[in-house]
């Protein structure tokens, strides 16, 4: 399940770093552990994008100019979504880098119906390889041409279907068709402009710092359909729960795909505030 959560901005103007998911994600597993539920402590199957909003651009970063933001938020698991969503709407306010927000209403994204091809933009950046201290590993260039760039995010993809626990060995094995195709105009007219579609971000666990590269371009995915909605509710390629990894349809109307999404406000013990701040 897909979800819009739409917050009011208080502080209009304020700003987030131009790649912000180590923030959120520091926010996200807050709420999580603040809900006080064991059982999804250590849960990482969820996805979520950047903070959308009308934004204007300055050394600082990204300066948020709208009434309100909105955040896509994914998982699987709509227990999990209900728990995390009465976390948040639990909270009066919430403190993210320099910004002020107030959670005010969810959507949910309407589901498509899936076939065995699908054109995907990314709306956060992919990862191919795990994050090591070796960051010169986790840093290396794999070009989307390359074969090896599909069969990474395939292994990826099964390991984290199989984690899941909700599929059968014998449903695993029959998922074996799995091809991404770059969109080749795509990456020349990137090359001929010289600006990049790989780039080097931070991530962060228990305060290691880590370096990785993330990949964001358009492609065409060949899978079955339950791959292609498990890659759109979950995310593709690594570090999803991070805020990697998050796709939509290249060609849609936003017009008419989402619904109202009712939160249900009881989440255990009570969550007054998170705040992150800007590393």
């Amino acid at each position: 399940m897909r979800l819009r959560i739409v917050f009011s901005l208080k502080n209009k103007g304020a700003s987030l770093p131009f790649h912000h998911q180590h923030l959120l994600a520091q926010l996200i597993k807050g709420i999580i552990y603040k809900g006080g539920n064991e059982e999804f402590k250590a849960f990482t199957h969820y996805n979520f994008s950047a903070l959308k909003g009308q934004t204007k651009v300055s050394r600082e970063g990204l300066h948020y100019n709208s009434n309100r933001v909105t955040l896509v938020f994914s998982s699987p698991n709509e227990e999990f979504n209900s728990y995390f969503l009465a976390s948040l709407f639990e909270m009066p306010k919430i403190n993210i880098g320099n910004l002020l927000i107030v959670p005010q209403f969810v959507e949910k994204e309407i589901v498509p119906n899936f076939r065995d091809k699908a054109k995907f933009i990314c709306i956060s950046p992919v990862v191919l390889l795990p994050a090591t201290l070796d960051s010169e590993e986790s840093k290396q260039f794999i070009s989307p041409e390359d074969d090896r760039f599909s069969d990474l995010l395939y292994d990826s993809l099964i390991q984290r279907m199989e984690a899941l626990g909700k599929f059968t060995e014998e449903e695993l094995k029959s998922f074996y068709k799995f091809q991404l195709v770059p969109d080749k105009d795509y990456l020349q007219r990137i090359r001929d402009q010289k600006k990049k579609f790989a780039r080097i971000y931070s991530i962060y666990e228990q305060d290691v710092k880590y370096e990785i590269r993330g990949y964001t371009l358009p492609f065409t995915l060949y899978a079955d359909p339950v791959v292609q909605e498990f890659v759109f509710t979950s995310g593709i390629g690594l570090l999803t729960h991070k805020g990697f990894g998050m796709i939509d349809f290249a060609t849609t109307n936003p017009a008419l795909k989402t619904e109202t999404y009712e939160v249900v406000k009881s989440a255990g013990e009570g969550v007054t505030e998170v705040e992150t701040e800007t590393e």
